[in-house]
């Protein structure tokens, strides 16, 4: 069983307990960091999110079967008070515990089901090449994303393309698309953007980025950029694991070169994962 299946398994059956992302991260046998990354490509949540979903699904089921008590279901959910069940619980789906008591169904919920993992990867995926990446300057038009709200990265890309071959002290044609600053919560920054020299005299809606010299192994995408997903689930949860590489905290990056068609989201592009030296 892989990592994520491994935590996918500790958090369903423990979600009503006090757990933290380094118990899942144990009971997986991989480092926290690891395991967000992991997590969020491979399911497309965060891992607290999902323990958070989860939990919070099954408290709305008992309140629609007519749960007498809040509070019980409140503490029996791995909560200490009321007030911060309330809170969570209407986060999570925009009504309150007793109005879901009151109605006494789910079906307007968004609930959060058990993930069915899909654990179809690419047979013998292997990296082109490791590099030694050198430092680079990327401007361009900066996001945050969580794992659920990352859909919209593709509308940001189409934000981007009139600006291509315009942005000032631009370098080739090459474009990045580059992740970083993750957090526990799976929380992150994408910039869409290009190559500069400097930063000066940019549109005031870019955002600039400076990425440090480091390792990658690089992994070419041939397929439509839809199934994107799928080359980072192989990789982060076969390649790496088996590869005796471990994987850096450090901006990924996506190269996208002359091979890939915006208008259509064909053609190859380059997959670059930092790994430590």
């Amino acid at each position: 069983m892989s990592a994520v299946g491994k935590a996918i398994w500790f958090i369903e059956t423990h979600f009503a307990g006090d757990i933290s992302l380094d118990d899942i991260a144990r009971s997986a046998g991989v480092s926290r960091f690891y395991l967000a990354r992991a997590f969020g490509l491979a399911t497309g949540r965060s891992v607290m999110g999902y323990m958070r979903g989860r939990r919070l699904t099954e408290a709305a089921r008992s309140l629609s079967n007519g749960a007498p008590d809040i509070l019980s279901v409140a503490l029996d959910t791995g909560y200490g008070s009321h007030e911060a069940f309330t809170r969570a619980f209407r986060d999570q789906f925009g009504l309150t515990p007793e109005a879901v008591r009151a109605q006494r169904r789910t079906c307007n919920l968004d609930l959060v089901e058990p993930i069915k993992l899909d654990e179809t990867l690419i047979e013998d995926l292997k990296p082109v090449r490791f590099e030694n990446g050198k430092p680079l300057l990327i401007a361009g038009l900066g996001e945050r994303y969580t794992w659920e709200s990352s859909k919209a990265i593709p509308a940001q890309w189409q934000r981007l393309v009139p600006y291509l071959g315009i942005i000032p002290r631009q370098v080739g044609g090459t474009t990045f698309g580059v992740s970083y600053n993750g957090d526990d919560e799976g929380n992150f920054d994408y910039i869409a953007g290009t190559q500069v020299t400097d930063f000066s005299g940019l549109p005031t809606a870019f955002s600039r980025l400076r990425i440090s010299e480091q390792k990658y192994a690089v992994f070419v995408h041939r397929e439509h950029i839809s199934a994107i997903r799928r080359t980072f689930r192989t990789i982060w949860t076969k390649w790496l694991p088996d590869s005796g590489h471990e994987a850096a905290d450090a901006p990924g990056i996506e190269r996208f070169g002359e091979a890939f068609d915006y208008s259509t989201g064909t053609g190859s592009f380059e997959i670059w994962i930092p790994i430590k030296a």
